[in-house]
């Protein structure tokens, strides 16, 4: 019985270049785009996380960045409102990049 070992069986017979522009074009086929944040939903998560730093509670926050999503869990250590960053553990994320806060 044959084994098809899909596009590994042929990427043996490219040269690199080609092999490399086909990696870089399932990269960019499996980026994710950022999604949008209304006003209301934007609000919420600025009063959770005002919440979570004043009563020191643990959150996971939900964030969008190198065209993925990622999570990171903690206390808030600080908002900084000026510069638009908060800081929790030893994360520094730019608010705008929030997508969603879960508090514990």
């Amino acid at each position: 019985m044959a084994h098809d070992r899909g596009s590994i069986k042929w990427t043996s017979l490219m040269i690199p270049e080609h092999v490399e522009l086909l990696k870089r074009t399932w990269e960019e086929l499996e980026r994710k785009q950022k999604p949008m944040i209304d006003e209301q939903r934007q609000e919420e998560i600025n009063v959770k996380l005002q919440m979570a730093l004043k009563d020191a509670l643990t959150v996971e926050i939900q964030y969008f960045e190198n065209h993925d999503y990622h999570k990171v869990k903690g206390k808030i250590g600080n908002i900084d409102l000026q510069n638009k960053h908060i800081k929790i553990v030893d994360h520094c994320l730019p608010l705008e990049n929030i997508i969603d806060v879960y508090v514990d």
